[in-house]
């Protein structure tokens, strides 16, 4: 099973990180790779499900994108924004399930899933965790020195995950534990509220 490491230098292998900003309208999806200390963009894009009739086929479609996106990508972790705290419970509930259909779809190829806040995500890309989507945007062609603007903003959030992880774990040995999950019973486990209403 491909996992997360422990070893800093063992974080100087190349790999590829793949960042999903779930949602059941537009799913957002980043994936970069890491060279030594480096991180160079390989794709980014969003899946649009606002045509689909009703929400467990919104689920499906996410299942099987995100199984596309590994299969064709073959990241070596997958990294996801977890859903922030609504007064809408059920835009919550949707967006979790979101989340819970992308993680399952990455635990099933064996793959380490990690999540981070929004607040989280924010604060290692611009150093604000109030920044907006354009902020955040506008950082990340300057940390991968993209010659154009990123357009799509659900797109350049998820990228932003994968940022946020590889700066989390670029110098192991001095950050924080990250949450991650290496299975389905783990992740379970851990979040028994996240599946009560599935």
């Amino acid at each position: 099973m491909r996992g997360a490491r422990n070893n800093p230098e063992e974080y100087r292998e190349d790999r590829i990180i793949l960042g999903i900003d779930p949602g059941t309208t537009i799913m957002g999806y980043g994936l970069i790779k890491i060279k030594g200390k480096d991180a160079s963009l390989i794709h980014m894009d969003i899946i649009t499900m606002n045509k689909l009739p009703n929400h467990f086929l919104k689920l499906k479609k996410i299942f099987e994108e995100t199984v596309r996106i590994i299969q064709l990508y073959k990241p070596d972790e997958v990294a996801l924004e977890a859903p922030f705290y609504a007064k809408n419970i059920q835009s919550m509930l949707k967006l979790g399930r979101a989340q819970g259909i992308s993680m399952a779809a990455a635990l099933h190829h064996n793959l380490s899933v990690f999540e981070y806040s929004p607040r989280k995500i924010k604060q290692s890309i611009t150093g604000k965790g109030s920044s907006s989507k354009e902020q955040v945007a506008i950082m990340l062609q300057r940390i991968l020195d993209l010659k154009t603007l990123p357009e799509k903003l659900d797109a350049s959030d998820a990228l932003a995950v994968a940022i946020c992880h590889f700066f989390q774990n670029k110098f192991v040995a001095n950050s924080q534990p990250v949450k991650k999950f290496n299975s389905w019973q783990s992740f379970i486990s851990e979040n028994p509220g996240k599946i009560s209403g599935l």
